[in-house]
């Protein structure tokens, strides 16, 4: 059974956090990216009352079924970012997940920490086998931190998404959750045998 509540989540260094109103600044600046709002819900007018918007819409994700929206903080609760778990294939055991950061507080180590957060807590899903993520080829530092996380790519989906007024591809990259038990019934028994 998921969770019926949004979870803080962290490690001393970052913590994953529901959006607060106070984090309206930092959606406001995300506009002017060339892509977070090509490939997010971010509004690219930059206003405040689009942003405020923008933040109301991820506390509708869990309520509408939709997956979990975290805001990334930092050590002092400044949002840096988001990430979430996406639940549109739940019901075959299939979870995605996806995040950007603030151009500000990219290459500093920020989104392998988040990434890691919610891939681990995302393990603890019994609901969750499978977690996947997307990733443009050209985009090395996101497909380098899904790899640092134990994130497997699995090949390229040729036309998989619209991005802005053209199709892209996308590396498709998977985490497994390990059943230990059926691990376990697969291997090899060691001892016994008949000696062939």
């Amino acid at each position: 059974m998921l969770p019926a509540d949004l979870p803080n989540l962290g490690d001393g260094r970052v913590t994953l956090r529901a959006f607060v109103n106070d984090d309206v600044d930092l959606v406001r600046s995300v506009a002017r990216d060339p892509l977070i709002p090509l490939i997010t819900t971010v509004p690219a007018s930059g206003s405040h009352d689009d942003a405020l918007s923008y933040i109301a819409r991820q506390h509708e994700r869990l309520r509408t079924g939709a997956g979990y929206s975290f805001a990334i903080t930092d050590q002092h609760d400044q949002c840096i970012g988001n990430i979430g778990l996406w639940l549109s294939s739940i019901h075959q055991g299939r979870a995605s997940t996806g995040y950007w950061l603030a151009p500000a507080f990219r290459g500093r180590g920020y989104a392998k920490r988040a990434l890691a957060i919610l891939s681990g807590w995302a393990e603890t899903l019994e609901d969750v086998a499978r977690l996947e993520l997307y990733v443009e080829p050209w985009n090395e530092a996101s497909w380098r931190c899904a790899e640092a996380c134990g994130f497997e790519r699995e090949g390229l989906l040729r036309s998989w998404q619209q991005v802005g007024d053209s199709r892209k591809d996308m590396f498709m990259y998977s985490r497994i959750r390990v059943d230990e038990s059926a691990q376990a019934e697969a291997s090899p028994r060691s001892g016994g045998g008949d000696g062939a």
